[in-house]
């Protein structure tokens, strides 16, 4: 009877040690650490202005590429650019001393009487830029999805923006040129950004998005000598703001570890 508990006791301690072993051949007993490894990101967002912008442009949206590189502890460092287009003006003062008199004080055509006596229109748009760096950070929500959770990230870098005033046939003399530049109302200068949103990787790889709220803050100023309609320079100094939510898709290059290549 003792040698049958003896040979009992040796059996259960080495399928303990077999399961064990198991275990840790199939990570279910270790730790899931984030993955590292470079992001390629196309990002878009809806934009309320709001500060001097709010003045001069109505909604508006940014769309751009962006690459971040993510380490093992899940910060975030990589570089972004996002290009601004919109179609609502709002400064009714803009190129007033060279439109028609019947021609609308603000919005995104302007008329013109032509060389030859003809009233045209001339589309205005918003146009611009913004590019930079950017740092975050991933908090994971759940510990079986350590790539997964709340996003946030800080961007600094430059902006600009200006009137796109498209006068394609060249129909109008006043706007043509170096004359263009006394009524584009360039602007550039610094800006700061901040992002916080969800982070979401599938584990097929297919479905890599995120998803969050966006605020811009841009430290500009006017760089044009001289402003034709309104008879002033414009060098003043301005707070553009920007208001987005803000979406992205994203294709992750992460590196792999041999038993990820085996087992997963």
């Amino acid at each position: 009877m003792n040698r049958q508990i003896i040979v009992y006791l040796l059996l259960l301690v080495s399928f303990s040690a077999k399961g064990q072993d198991k275990e840790k051949l199939f990570g279910g007993a270790e730790k899931k650490e984030p993955k590292k490894g470079f992001i390629l990101q196309g990002n878009v967002s809806g934009d309320l202005p709001g500060g001097d912008m709010a003045k001069r442009f109505g909604n508006s949206s940014r769309i751009g590429p962006g690459v971040i590189y993510k380490t093992s502890s899940n910060w975030l460092i990589g570089v972004k650019f996002d290009f601004i287009v919109g179609s609502a003006i709002k400064e009714d003062s803009v190129m007033v001393n060279i439109t028609d008199r019947y021609s609308p004080k603000s919005g995104g055509v302007y008329e013109f009487i032509d060389k030859n006596g003809q009233r045209v229109g001339v589309p205005v748009y918003e146009r611009g830029y913004a590019v930079g760096v950017q740092v975050g950070k991933i908090i994971p929500l759940n510990k079986k999805s350590v790539d997964n959770g709340m996003c946030v990230v800080t961007s600094v870098g430059f902006m600009q923006h200006k009137l796109n005033i498209f006068d394609q046939n060249k129909a109008v003399d006043q706007i043509r040129d170096e004359l263009l530049k006394g009524y584009d109302r360039l602007t550039n200068g610094i800006f700061a950004e901040q992002y916080v949103g969800y982070i979401y990787f599938s584990k097929s790889r297919l479905i890599n998005v995120t998803v969050g709220l966006d605020a811009l803050f841009g430290f500009t100023q006017g760089r044009r000598d001289y402003l034709y309609d309104v008879a002033r320079p414009d060098n003043k100094q301005r707070l553009d703001i920007l208001y987005g939510i803000r979406g992205g898709i994203m294709i992750p290059i992460f590196k792999r570890k041999s038993e990820d290549l085996l087992f997963e």
